[in-house]
């Protein structure tokens, strides 16, 4: 998080954001729907702030085999943006394809690569955050090795504190006895959800990414914990599934119940996917709109135009409270989910229910 320098500086530039923009010409051509999908969609590039005409961003690497000229490797700034094309690639700016690298076939029609492995915005963000995992659990992993009785302090101890009550409240409750297999794998994602959360709600780099509001990020995700329900699953679970406990005309002929459990099986990571996607998702989309009050009403007036800015800086920060809450919350919920995926799936007895 911000110092309180820098908070004090962020809701200076709020608070004085709106007398900038009353009278500007440029305000009754903003485009709200283009500001919010650029922030919450994925680039090939880092986009950090606008300095006049000059557009400030970190290039990142483009990894792309076109069907036509084999590999190409090269810096996202080639492709600028305004359209501007690099070895036969440019970024498609409409279409199915909008937001991609595309090339054009001996038709003219625009195509995708055959193969693009780029790093994306979304990919450095996790990497970013990846970092700040181990800048954060690694003080606390080598205090535990010194073999010290005394209890860690400051922020070792801080860090100490939450990766216990994950794991005796959560992974430890829902999991069961072998639960040691599967803390690493749960704290893991707990720490990596919760930290990209965060860093998703500081509008400074290397903030502002939407790593977990990314689909395809919560989908493998999901997909880790899939994996590790359904392989180490124990004969037990599988025979609840393919011949669970309910009477025999729920089985035979006609398999309804084995047909139930069977797609039970893919819904918990359909779960896990559309939760934590959606609620981060929709929390960017109402801090943007919020904060976008200020530029829509610049045309106004200036009493409507003070009156409207002001109410928004209040409720975006009144919004980014709750969403700091809220990164806790979704971090806390695919764990506590997982772990009961997990303990589910271990179990060794039949289960009788009254």
């Amino acid at each position: 998080m911000p110092g309180k320098n820098n908070i004090r500086k962020i809701l200076i530039l709020l608070f004085i954001a709106p007398f900038f923009a009353t009278g500007n010409d440029s305000a009754k051509d903003f485009d709200v729907k283009e500001l919010i999908f650029e922030h919450l969609g994925d680039g090939y590039g880092w986009h950090i702030t606008s300095w006049g005409d000059r557009e400030i961003s970190i290039p990142l690497p483009v990894i792309v085999m076109s069907k036509q000229s084999g590999w190409h490797v090269f810096l996202s700034s080639h492709l600028g943006h305004g359209g501007d094309e690099y070895r036969g690639f440019h970024i498609a700016h409409e279409g199915q394809y909008a937001g991609k690298i595309v090339e054009k076939d001996a038709t003219g029609e625009e195509i995708r690569p055959a193969i693009d492995i780029s790093l994306t915005k979304n990919a450095a963000a996790a990497m970013v955050s990846c970092i700040v995992l181990l800048l954060v659990i690694m003080p606390l992993a080598n205090w535990y090795k010194k073999g010290t009785m005394k209890p860690a302090k400051g922020f070792r101890g801080a860090v100490e504190i939450l990766l216990t009550d994950i794991q005796d409240n959560i992974i430890k409750t829902c999991v069961g006895e072998d639960y040691k297999r599967y803390s690493p794998y749960l704290l893991t994602a707990f720490f990596f959800i919760f930290i990209n959360n965060l860093l998703g709600l500081i509008p400074l780099f290397p903030g502002g990414a939407n790593v977990t509001g990314n689909i395809a990020v919560t989908l493998f995700m999901a997909l880790c914990t899939f994996i590790t329900v359904n392989v180490f699953g124990t004969k037990e679970y599988w025979k609840e599934i393919i011949w669970p406990e309910v009477p025999v005309w729920l089985k035979v002929p006609a398999p309804i119940m084995p047909v139930i459990e069977f797609f039970g099986i893919f819904t918990k990571p359909f779960a896990l996917t559309i939760r934590l996607f959606a609620n981060i998702l929709a929390g960017h989309a109402v801090l943007l709109g919020l904060f976008c009050l200020i530029f829509i009403t610049a045309s106004m007036g200036a009493a409507i135009h003070t009156g409207m800015s002001v109410a928004a800086i209040c409720f975006t920060v009144f919004m980014t409270c709750i969403e700091i809450l809220v990164a806790y919350i979704q971090a806390y919920v695919f764990t506590l989910l997982s772990s009961l995926f997990i303990g589910l799936s271990r179990v060794k007895h039949k289960t009788h229910t009254q």
